[in-house]
C-alpha cells in the first residue's frame, strides 16, 4: 500500500486507541493486513532500487500522507493528540521505512530482512485497480471510525 493508506489506517488508530501498549502493536499488524490486499504502490511496477523517479515517488506519497493524516485528525478526531499520531502513522509506516536503506541505498543489513519478509505478503495490483482498492479500503475505514 501507499504511504498514504498507512497513514490513514494509522491515523484511524491513534484516534480510537488512547494506549499506546495497545495501538503500536494494532499499528504494526495493520501493514500486513493492508499489505496483503491487492494495491498499487510506488514501486509496484519493479522500477525498484536505487531508482531517483521511484525515490521521489516515494517521497511525494510520504509528504501526502502527513497532509492527510493532519487534515484527516484535525478535521474528524480533533481530540486526537499531533504526536501521538504521528508515532502511531510512522508505526504504521515502519516496516517499509526499514527497507528504504535496501531498496534506495543497497544498504543489505537488516533491511533487506525486513524487505524478504514483507514480500511473504506483499500483494501488487497495476494501476487503476490497485488505487481503487486503496481508495474504497481507506473511505469505508474512515466511515467505519466515524461510526464508532
Amino acid at each position: 500500500m501507499t504511504a498514504t493508506s498507512h497513514a490513514i489506517v494509522g491515523s484511524v488508530i491513534a484516534a480510537k486507541v488512547g494506549n499506546p501498549a495497545l495501538a503500536v502493536p494494532i499499528a504494526l499488524v495493520s501493514h500486513v493486513v493492508l499489505d496483503s490486499i491487492p494495491h498499487w504502490d510506488t514501486a509496484t511496477n519493479g522500477h525498484g532500487r536505487r531508482n531517483l523517479k521511484t525515490f521521489i515517488k516515494t517521497m511525494f506519497d510520504f509528504v501526502i500522507s502527513l497532509i492527510v493524516s493532519f487534515l484527516l485528525i484535525t478535521l474528524l478526531f480533533p481530540t486526537t493528540n499531533l504526536s501521538y499520531a504521528f508515532f502511531i502513522i510512522i508505526t504504521a509506516q515502519l516496516f517499509d521505512w526499514l527497507t528504504v536503506p535496501y531498496l534506495f541505498f543497497g544498504i543489505s543489513f537488516f533491511s533487506s530482512s525486513v524487505y524478504k519478509f514483507q514480500k511473504l505478503f506483499d500483494r501488487k495490483l497495476d494501476k487503476p485497480w490497485g488505487i481503487i482498492t486503496q481508495v474504497v479500503f481507506a473511505l469505508i475505514v474512515i466511515f467505519l471510525a466515524i461510526l464508532i
